[in-house]
C-alpha cells in the first residue's frame, strides 16, 4: 500500500534573509514578542498555529505573497499492511 503524504515547508527564515531583515526588527513590525518570532523563524516544517491575521501581517511586512512564506512537498512513503 502506497500513501502519499504532503509536508508543507515554512520559508520564513529565507524570506526574512532575502529581505535582510532580523528576528527583533520583524518582531517590533508585527507588534510580537521576539521570542515567538524567533521560534517561527527557526521551524522550518510548518508545526504550529498560523492564524490567517499573522499570515497577512507577515506578508504586509515582508511584502510577499503567502506563497513565498509555504512551499509544499509532496512525500511518498511505502507502508506494508
Amino acid at each position: 500500500m502506497t500513501t502519499d503524504t504532503m509536508t508543507i515547508k515554512w520559508r520564513l527564515a529565507s524570506v526574512m534573509a532575502d529581505r535582510e531583515i532580523k528576528y527583533k526588527e520583524l518582531a517590533d513590525k508585527l507588534g510580537m514578542h521576539p521570542v515567538t518570532v524567533n521560534k517561527m523563524k527557526n521551524t522550518f516544517v510548518l508545526n504550529f498555529r498560523l492564524t490567517p491575521e499573522t499570515l497577512n501581517k507577515l506578508c504586509l511586512v515582508l511584502n510577499c505573497q503567502p506563497g513565498d512564506l509555504l512551499k509544499h512537498e509532496e512525500d511518498s512513503a511505502d507502508i506494508t499492511s
